[in-house]
């Protein structure tokens, strides 16, 4: 996968993102959002493991780039029939609130509605991440429940998550980009 827009670019992960990706997910900063404020304690050798193993045809790691340098993550999994499941983090704090996000879930959800042909997207976020929300709701994802207490963090901390989902219908900024559908 080799996705652009302007200067940010959306492409698959491989092993030699493998130290990039273990610095970030041990970085607690990083995935305090997630429910690893100690970071993942991973290696990279670990990490080389698991991305060798993406392209079994249910999902993906994806590495988010601007001006040609990574600055974050994506990934999408097949869940059900039609279903994919995706996640995103600017892992560079250097490169969030300037709206990146938002333009990178826009190039990933149209490709996974019009080329990989799932019917719907889901994804969930911690209840405190209103910046997130705020991301997800003006694209048009719909709330589908919040759980509250659903899970403890690394601190023991309970924490509650709101679930989304954005049906392929229902993307009306899609519409237009599909192939074959001038709806």
């Amino acid at each position: 996968m080799l996705l652009k827009d302007d200067n940010l670019t959306i492409r698959h992960a491989t092993e030699d993102d493998a130290l990039l990706l273990c610095q970030w997910w041990n970085d607690g900063n990083v995935m305090a959002h997630a429910g690893f404020p100690k970071g993942l304690g991973t290696t990279p050798e670990a990490v080389a493991e698991s991305l060798a193993k993406d392209g079994d045809g249910t999902g993906r790691r994806l590495i988010l780039e601007a001006n040609s340098v990574p600055v974050g993550e994506m990934s999408y999994r097949s869940i059900a029939n039609g279903i994919a499941e995706i996640g995103i983090k600017i892992c560079d704090f250097m490169q969030q609130e300037k709206g990146f996000g938002t333009r990178f879930l826009r190039l990933l959800i149209a490709h996974l509605f019009s080329e990989l042909g799932f019917d719907t997207i889901v994804l969930d976020t911690n209840v405190k991440n209103t910046r997130a929300q705020h991301v997800y709701e003006k694209l048009g994802f719909r709330r589908v429940q919040v759980r509250l207490d659903a899970w403890k963090d690394q601190l023991g901390e309970l924490q509650s998550v709101i679930e989304y989902e954005l049906t392929r219908e229902s993307c009306l900024w899609t519409h237009t980009s599909r192939r074959g559908n001038s709806k």
